[in-house]
């Protein structure tokens, strides 16, 4: 009666707020292009922002916007929608009572920023319009600038090509020689390196691969870099690709198999990202992939940046899952390995009581975890987690709402109402998605019956990758969720991790466990299993001295 009374009282102060929301869903409301950052395609004086999602606006007064970041190394867009009367990154959207998004130069000390507004069409923060022609993109292709630019600049670029050429011819066999060292066919020895410098590196190695000390961090730029053959190509990304590789160990000649992420030169910022998360020293965690060092390679159009962690020759769950029936203990362990890293990523302090900033990983998914055995998976992918700093401002998360894998991401995230102000938030998007990896495994598992083959959530409704609007229309205005049929909940213990998979993805973020509640019910699942065991072991024994004239007779039977 008590847990009724609580609902009752959760229903009560849920009605109200519903009805707000149907109120403000009834009222006109802007449909704006809406990514994180995106890669823009320009011709002439026009951009388009290449963003593939949209979302309606939360109120009627909120307008489109996109902002233009510009620097050495890329070009970004963000696209949103946001209030006209509010700074965005401390600028105001100048211009924005058109239909057209009319890009407007701002001065900042970050790069080159470009910020418009827009209303009234739909989303109008596509098309990004530079009348004054000041942008650096158009005016590179600019009819009228290229032959006045290409007379000009004659003279010096020949010089240019010139010198080049000579350079490149002078270099290409010492250059040949070093790709060998890292980036060479699968077969060929690396390059070893110096004798003068052989203690030094293998001092490197050693660290790296050692445990390291709880407050250090990990090498993230070595000077040197690490001599390293790629084998193959093992996965391939949105913003990278992932390579089987041998990493040396001068000494003993021997070598360590490696994995190794390669983003090309326009994803920097994806592997900046990245690579802040992972030299993060209390990111380390058992449940997480451990991390050795970030590369900087190459120079100009080959310049590639490199992520260099643990290899799992096992692969993704995913993959796992499709080839592998689960026992329940194999479940139970590896889904348990899962939810204790989600709950580290989330914790504020490590496991050895040192203060730590929180991470929501924000695209969780069988793809994006690995598996270390039979029993254990780690998390992998940081590309766009992001940490839960408190310091941090609602401005500094105005990007942060619509992000992840469609077919993952929680009702809140597809309706682009996540609550930027509470960071709590971000966590209850991270529970939702990691329910849906518990599903996969748990309809893996030999005791839920008749096994069928590998489905990924919600397979039977969707095609293999949905679009946001699908989702949405399944997720959050249909309240559907991957069936949980009657003949799992005969095992108890499948039943009680049925139990937690549902109050991982309801509906409504606030009533979602936590992951360090998920993870405290699986210890409390492997007590249940061990106090089941010592019972069936008792009762067995007690069975055995109830019984004594048996063993009498069975005594009598042997002296005879």
């Amino acid at each position: 009666s008590g847990s009724a009374n609580r609902w009752k009282c959760w229903l009560f102060f849920l009605t109200p707020a519903a009805c707000c929301a149907g109120a403000r869903r009834s009222l006109k409301t802007n449909l704006c292009k809406w990514c994180d950052s995106t890669p823009p395609a320009c011709e002439e004086k026009v951009c388009y922002s290449n963003c593939n999602l949209n979302s309606y606006c939360e109120d009627p007064y909120e307008i489109c916007v996109a902002i233009w970041r510009q620097d050495n190394e890329s070009i970004r867009v963000s696209t949103l929608c946001h209030n006209p009367h509010r700074p965005i990154e401390n600028l105001m959207v100048p211009n924005y009572n058109t239909s057209r998004c009319i890009m407007t130069h701002q001065p900042s000390e970050e790069g080159i920023i470009y910020i418009c507004g827009c209303v009234d069409e739909q989303e109008c923060n596509d098309k990004l319009i530079f009348e004054n022609h000041t942008n650096g993109y158009s005016m590179l292709q600019s009819k009228e600038v290229i032959p006045v630019a290409a007379i000009s600049l004659l003279p010096p670029l020949l010089v240019a090509v010139m010198i080049t050429v000579i350079f490149y011819l002078c270099r290409t066999q010492k250059r040949r020689k070093r790709a060998k060292a890292w980036g060479g066919k699968a077969g060929q020895p690396p390059a070893l390196p110096e004798p003068g410098r052989s203690a030094e590196r293998e001092e490197k190695l050693s660290v790296l691969m050692d445990e390291s000390p709880a407050g250090a961090s990990p090498t993230s730029h070595p000077a040197e870099l690490l001599p390293i053959e790629l084998d193959e190509m093992v996965g391939k990304g949105q913003f990278a690709e992932v390579w089987r590789a041998k990493l040396s160990h001068s000494r003993s000649g021997q070598y360590e198999t490696v994995a190794v992420k390669i983003f090309p030169c326009e994803e920097y910022s994806s592997w900046k990202n990245e690579s802040q998360i992972f030299t993060d020293a209390s990111l380390k965690h058992d449940s997480v992939l451990r991390f050795l060092t970030a590369e900087d390679r190459g120079t100009g159009p080959r310049r590639e940046y490199w992520l260099i962690t643990a290899y799992h020759s096992r692969g993704n769950l995913k993959d796992y899952l499709s080839h592998h029936v689960l026992s329940w203990m194999d479940l139970q362990k590896m889904a348990g390995s899962l939810v204790s890293g989600v709950a580290h990523l989330h914790s504020d302090y490590t496991a050895c009581g040192r203060p730590k900033i929180p991470i929501a990983h924000r695209d969780i998914k069988s793809t994006n975890v690995l598996v270390k055995n039979e029993q254990e998976c780690v998390l992998c992918d940081f590309g766009i987690a992001i940490r839960l700093d408190p310091s941090l401002t609602v401005d500094d998360f105005a990007n942060s709402g619509q992000v992840g894998t469609a077919r993952y991401m929680a009702p809140e995230v597809l309706e682009s109402r996540v609550n930027l102000e509470d960071l709590e938030s971000f966590k209850q998007m991270d529970v939702y998605s990691m329910a849906l990896v518990l599903w996969e495994m748990a309809s893996r598992c030999e005791v839920v019956g008749e096994v069928k083959n590998y489905e990924l959530p919600f397979g039977s409704k969707v095609q293999e990758q949905p679009c946001v609007d699908t989702m949405r229309d399944i997720v959050l205005h249909g309240r559907g969720r991957p069936e949980i049929p009657s003949s799992w909940l005969v095992h108890q213990g499948m039943r009680f991790l049925c139990d937690t998979i549902t109050e991982c993805w309801d509906h409504d973020p606030e009533a979602r466990l936590t992951a360090h509640c998920v993870a405290e019910r699986f210890n409390l699942m492997a007590q249940m299993d061990c106090d089941d065991i010592l019972n069936n072991n008792t009762d067995n024994e007690a069975s055995k001295t109830a019984s004594p004239g048996g063993e009498q007779q069975d005594s009598d039977g042997s002296r005879n």
